[in-house]
């Protein structure tokens, strides 16, 4: 068990990170209340936020190489806090990227498009990595200070199928490992016929309203 001394991976900073998470989470809350208010839908399905546990960070850590410190889990290290947006269109998902890029203090450091461009497995989201000014001291001693916040984002069929995916590549001793690859990518690609076609249905109700 850890001491009330223990010097925690996060170090000082551990409050300030729940901070952040939650100006952006509301952000997006609002800003799905206003669509819902305008369209009678909301922008979003669900909106998933976590602050990477301690254990996590100090695992990911030892993996890459660097020290177990604050400068490490802060700096380079770039998910220590995240999230996941599950929309039901794909439309509404770069509806929410063009939203978070008008947020104050927000410039974004790398995003990569797995919807347009899919992974050769069939892996399907858009991810993007912001880097925030905020004001509060941050790991350089700066304030306002600069928070790193990595967002997934993803239709609810590309969540479920990287949901099974995830549970497989962990699975031990599968059986017929290609076929089970060649079937995920065939259900991964219907999976993404179906999400263009429902997008399609909605823009064809809203275009009769």
């Amino acid at each position: 068990m850890k001491g009330l001394d223990t010097f925690m991976i996060y170090g000082p900073y551990e409050k300030t990170l729940h901070l952040v998470m939650d100006q952006i989470v509301k952000e997006l809350s609002d800003y799905n209340d206003k669509i819902k208010e305008k369209t009678g839908d909301g922008i979003y399905e669900h909106l998933l936020a976590r602050v990477k546990s301690e254990d996590s960070m100090l695992e990911k850590c030892t993996r890459k190489g660097v020290p177990q410190t604050p400068e490490s889990a802060l700096r380079f290290m770039t998910d220590s806090i995240g999230l996941r947006v599950i929309t039901r269109f794909r439309d509404d998902i770069y509806q929410i990227i063009d939203y978070v890029k008008t947020l104050p203090g927000v410039s974004v450091r790398e995003e990569k498009d797995y919807i347009r461009h899919a992974k050769p497995n069939g892996y399907r989201s858009y991810h993007m990595i912001l880097d925030r000014e905020v004001p509060y001291k941050d790991i350089d001693g700066q304030n306002p200070g600069h928070y790193y916040i990595e967002i997934q984002l993803r239709t609810i069929a590309m969540d479920s199928w990287a949901s099974l995916e995830h549970q497989l590549k962990y699975k031990k001793d599968i059986k017929n490992p290609e076929l089970i690859g060649q079937e995920l990518k065939r259900c991964a690609d219907e999976l993404a016929g179906c999400d263009l076609s429902m997008q399609t249905i909605r823009n064809l109700m809203r275009e009769e309203i």
